[in-house]
């Protein structure tokens, strides 16, 4: 990834349409605290965004969302992803 960071693809779901990306060091994190009235922030939620972004440029859609986070405790980040549909190239009226 961009990042400077190679995640770990596991927990691959029975119908081969959804993983888990785990990453051991999420830099994006490396110097926040969350104050205790924002603990449901989830702070790196960009990354979801970049991975649904990239992979709408190659016409396909995926649900991205955490599913574990240092910054709230957890060993690892764990991002989710999840294969939805191939999206149809439509081209405009009149173009071929």
């Amino acid at each position: 990834m961009y990042l400077g960071i190679t995640p770990t693809i596991t927990n691959w779901s029975p119908a081969g349409d959804e993983f888990s990306l785990i990453l051991e060091n999420n830099p994006l994190v490396d110097f926040v605290e969350l104050p205790d009235n924002h603990s449901n922030l989830i702070y790196s939620n960009m990354l979801c965004g970049v991975l649904r972004g990239a992979l709408e440029m190659v016409q396909m859609a995926v649900d991205v969302k955490f599913a574990q986070d240092t910054l709230k405790g957890d060993s690892v980040t764990e991002i989710r992803m999840k294969f939805i549909r191939r999206i149809e190239d439509n081209l405009p009226a009149g173009e071929e």
